[in-house]
């Protein structure tokens, strides 16, 4: 069955990040506002061997990323010029199959998943997503990417809805007068890790 991911209209969950080629690998609390058109990303990490915390705050409708450094209260705003992806199986996926992850051998004991199969929206290459049969949880997402190789994605302890909705907020110290934009390359989601070398 597909679903948009309806239930995860507000999402707080943690995932673990790693890629084929073993430059990046990141665990992350993320906040996801499909409504709203937010996410907010505060992770640590490893890239090309080097340790990073990176905390960032994504306003699609607004096309504006915020890099937040809590720490010092200052911010840095850039483009975003990037499309929203909605965490949702898109209308062109293929369905692979239903399986338990865990026993099937009694009530409990595993978790009802779909896999769905497809291209990327540019046709660069290809996506594999799970999700719950209930709910349409996101459980994993592996896909295709020219720098990295396969990028696999793996969502744990979802929580439906946000603890502080205040964090998809831009903070008080990033306050129009506070610096000034910052013109930056388009932006997506593995750009964010191009200064982490």
């Amino acid at each position: 069955m597909r679903l948009p991911v309806l239930l995860t209209c507000l999402l707080a969950a943690c995932l673990a990040e790693s890629t084929q080629n073993e430059k990046l690998l990141t665990y992350a609390k993320y906040l996801y506002d499909a409504l709203g058109r937010r996410v907010r990303l505060l992770e640590l990490g490893t890239y090309e061997n080097k340790t990073f915390t990176y905390d960032v705050l994504l306003h699609y409708r607004e096309a504006t990323m915020y890099e937040i450094h809590a720490h010092n209260r200052t911010c840095k705003k850039m483009p975003l010029k990037v499309e929203f992806h909605p965490l949702s199986i898109p209308k062109g996926a293929t369905l692979l199959g239903q399986v338990v992850v865990g026993s099937s051998s009694g009530p409990g004991q595993g978790l009802l998943v779909n896999s769905w199969m497809g291209d990327l929206p540019d046709k660069s290459g290809k996506y594999l997503s799970v999700v719950t049969e209930f709910g349409c949880i996101p459980v994993s997402s592996t896909y295709q990417t020219k720098e990295y190789g396969w990028v696999l994605t793996s969502f744990f302890d979802n929580v439906i809805g946000i603890e502080d909705p205040n964090l998809l907020n831009v903070p008080s110290f990033c306050s129009e007068g506070e610096g000034k934009e910052e013109q930056t390359e388009p932006v997506d989601f593995f750009s964010l890790f191009q200064n982490k070398k």
